[in-house]
């Protein structure tokens, strides 16, 4: 082969070798342009023109400053800061330049940010155990001749997983989004209010055995006091607080088996009957003790009884009709 023939061969091949080479740096050129298209912006910075490395430096330049600062929580009447570095926020200016170039003309691209979602929700857990008040619920006092209420009060809570995701979007923004929140406490509500409070002690009896005294409140006032009679030493009526069980007119005695009962221990007595000691009304506290009308209107004023207490049957027959089942009697 002559030496010109060689040469041909020779230029041939690298014709044909550099052909491939050339599509393909066009068609990386395709995907991957060397300059940004018109009008790409990313955080609102203009990025027309630039080369990834310029992109990247004029991101970097002009965003890192704004993304240094602090996010600013306004809670609990304090302000709160979450730097960067505790939510671990990371800028990459070479990703976010990467997208700019492959973007469309005029587009406005995400800057490549990262944060710890969980950080920022140890931020607000923290931010919260600061400004979080507990509810105090209604309280009830009962002594023998007052009753007195300590009213309830809201609490107030930060709305935590809201203001997280807030933070989260924030952080996550275009630029690293509005740096600062503003978030109202929510109101806790009590479990007991006063007005429920109220209402549930609408109507409450206090027994003073030392006086034999039986005072009748309602709304939390004392509207009426009656003479009793309460067990005597060796069977004496029970002290604490108590509930109003049941209720009858003209009760059964179920008899106690008991000594002290006689021939009549263990048996029943009709409501009525000359020889059951529960005249006209009962009103069952605990423990077969409770408030009954008696014939031995003599007792009332001593310790008498085997353990109840006793009243004047008009009177009991008058406190019957103004107490409801459930109500709280105090016995001291």
């Amino acid at each position: 082969m002559s030496r010109a023939r060689a040469l041909i061969l020779l230029l041939a091949v690298a014709v044909a070798a550099a052909v491939p080479a050339v599509a393909s740096a066009a068609k990386r050129q395709q995907q991957d342009p060397t300059n940004v298209p018109a009008g790409v912006t990313a955080g609102g910075i203009d990025l027309s023109g630039l080369t990834r490395a310029q992109a990247t430096r004029r991101l970097r330049s002009a965003l890192r400053p704004r993304l240094r600062a602090p996010f600013v929580l306004d809670a609990g009447g304090r302000r709160w800061l979450l730097r960067p570095k505790a939510s671990k926020l990371t800028f990459d200016g070479r990703r976010t330049a990467r997208r700019a170039l492959r973007a469309k003309a005029g587009a406005k691209v995400r800057v490549a940010l990262h944060h710890s979602p969980s950080a920022v929700r140890a931020f607000v857990a923290r931010v919260a155990k600061r400004v979080d008040r507990a509810p105090r619920d209604a309280t009830v006092a009962i002594a023998l001749r007052h009753v007195r209420l300590h009213d309830s009060r809201p609490g107030r809570a930060l709305p935590d997983r809201r203001v997280a995701h807030a933070i989260n979007a924030a952080l996550s923004g275009p630029s690293g989004g509005r740096r600062k929140l503003r978030s109202r406490l929510q109101k806790v509500r009590p479990r007991l209010t006063s007005r429920g409070a109220r209402r549930n002690y609408r109507t409450v009896i206090t027994i003073d055995k030392a006086h034999f005294r039986l005072r009748l409140f309602k709304r939390m006032k004392v509207v009426k006091s009656y003479g009793v009679a309460v067990g005597m030493p060796a069977f004496p009526t029970p002290s604490g607080l108590f509930r109003i069980a049941d209720k009858q007119v003209d009760p059964t005695w179920s008899v106690p088996n008991s000594p002290w009962a006689g021939e009549l221990a263990g048996t029943t007595v009709a409501g009525g009957s000359a020889a059951n000691p529960l005249k006209a009304r009962w009103m069952g506290i605990a423990n077969g003790v409770g408030i009954h009308g008696t014939g031995e209107d003599w007792s009332i004023g001593h310790r008498a009884s085997h353990g109840c207490i006793r009243m004047h049957v008009a009177d009991v027959k008058q406190l019957y009709r103004r107490v409801p089942v459930g109500t709280p009697v105090l016995i001291a």
